[in-house]
């Protein structure tokens, strides 16, 4: 028997396999990937276009052209051609009233597994407060857990007998930033996440600038993405899933 968090209503659990789990439970999911997709999500949509998230191991131009959206290249394809990207900052009011489909390893494939919880959520330092405020009204409304899915990275050459997730401080920080505005009683685990972030909150540009995922970034001249990405509370935009998309929550 697993013995989880579901005494509390906030909660933290890991990924993809927590993501399944937290659905199963019915719980409230909040996807937090900071570099960058759940960063870039809410970007999008505080530009107003809609994003459909999509897991990379399936036909992401298949899918867009069943749902009359654009596919979204990988970041130095997309850059040469002008398009939006997984970067946050390639998108802006000009994509507006625009549909995307968006694949990331982590994020979009978080978001898939999770779509049959009552309401999926994307979160980042951008919209902490907001977003919190969001799931905060929700847990009102539907009488269900709440729990933060720090997406994490996967090693790119896990052994046969190794765990291919890789936990991700940057995502940690972000999950740790929005427990810190939730409402209702917090798992041990939640509450270690958000003390993780108040005691990092002083250096947290510092600390998402000098990170194992923001300095590959930055090595792949994605320099903006990172600084964009470790701002705190500088969106209200909060996208929920609605029909396989995120909009902006109303």
């Amino acid at each position: 028997m697993l013995f989880d968090q579901s005494p509390y209503q906030c909660r933290v659990e890991w990924g993809r396999r927590g993501a399944r789990e937290a659905a199963a439970r019915g719980d409230i999911i909040m996807i937090v990937d900071v570099l960058s997709f759940s960063s870039a999500v809410v970007s999008a949509a505080a530009a107003g276009a809609e994003i459909f998230p999509f897991p990379p191991d399936q036909d992401g131009r298949k899918y867009a052209e069943s749902v009359g959206a654009e596919y979204i290249f990988g970041r130095a394809e997309a850059a040469k051609l002008g398009k939006p990207t997984l970067s946050p900052v390639s998108f802006s009011e000009e994509h507006a009233g625009k549909k995307y489909v968006l694949i990331s390893q982590n994020g979009a494939y978080c978001t898939w597994i999770g779509t049959k919880a009552p309401a999926v959520l994307a979160g980042s330092l951008l919209n902490a407060s907001a977003a919190a405020a969001a799931a905060n009204i929700l847990q009102k409304q539907l009488g269900a857990g709440i729990t933060i899915i720090p997406c994490g990275e996967k090693w790119a050459d896990a052994g046969e007998h190794e765990d291919s997730l890789r936990p991700a401080v940057e995502d940690y920080l972000g999950a740790g930033a929005i427990l810190s505005y939730l409402d209702g009683e917090k798992s041990p685990e939640a509450a270690v996440c958000e003390g993780a972030f108040q005691a990092a909150q002083p250096k947290l540009a510092e600390y998402l600038w000098e990170c194992g995922s923001g300095r590959e970034l930055r090595a792949r001249g994605f320099e903006q993405d990172v600084v964009h990405c470790s701002r705190l509370n500088r969106m209200p935009t909060v996208p929920i899933l609605k029909e396989n998309r995120f909009l902006p929550s109303r």
